[in-house]
This record gives structure tokens, sequence and C-alpha cells, in this order.
């Protein structure tokens, strides 16, 4: 180690990892962070802690987007909103202890309004 190096921030044993599932999720991710770095922070410590809770900004999606095929396998998607005064959402699925991120929106989806 050197002076000056960031220290990485610890994960409990019991927290979930978060991967990107796409290309897309990466970006919205990189965009999300520069408008709502704070919130952000907030998601992912709900993600990694309890990813499954059903709260008011937490939860599945319905119809034929509450499910979707990755590795010949169904998944249940879900939706994190960041707050509820604005439409930046995160689309993911658990597979295990691992959170997929399948689309980050800065912006309330289309395919939900």
């Amino acid at each position: 180690m050197e002076a000056g190096e960031a220290v990485p921030r610890p994960a409990r044993k019991s927290d979930f990892t978060i991967r990107f599932a796409t290309r897309e999720a990466k970006v919205g991710w990189r965009d999300l962070t520069a408008v709502r770095r704070n919130a952000l922070v907030d998601a992912w410590e709900f993600l990694t802690r309890n990813p499954l809770e059903r709260t008011a900004l937490n939860g599945p999606l319905r119809d034929e987007l509450g499910t979707i095929i990755r590795g010949g396998e169904s998944h249940e998607v879900w939706q994190l909103k960041l707050n509820h005064r604005d439409g930046a959402r995160i689309w993911f699925y658990v597979v295990g202890n691992v959170v997929h991120l399948e689309q980050v929106f800065t912006a309330h989806p289309n395919a939900t309004k």
C-alpha cells in the first residue's frame, strides 16, 4: 500500500455483490453517478443489503417487464426508484447473492409510463 491510496469499501459476508448485466446498465450507472451521486450511494447500500425487500421504492416489475431470460433461465426483474420525486430507476434481477443491473435510468423509463 502506498500513502494516499484509496481505501476499498469493506463488505459484510452477508452483502450482495452488484454486477452489470448489460453495457447499457454500465453507461446508465455512470450517467446516474454524475447527476445523483448521493442517492446512488443510498441505492448501493440498499442493493447490497436487501435487494428483494418490498418497499415503497422497491418491488418487482409487472407484466412483460417482470421477467427476463438470461443464460437460458427466467429471472424476476425488480425496480428500485431512487426517490418519490423523479424518475431515476434501477432495474435488476438477483441470482444467488449477486444483483445483476439490467438497466439504469436517469429519468423515468418510457416502458413504465
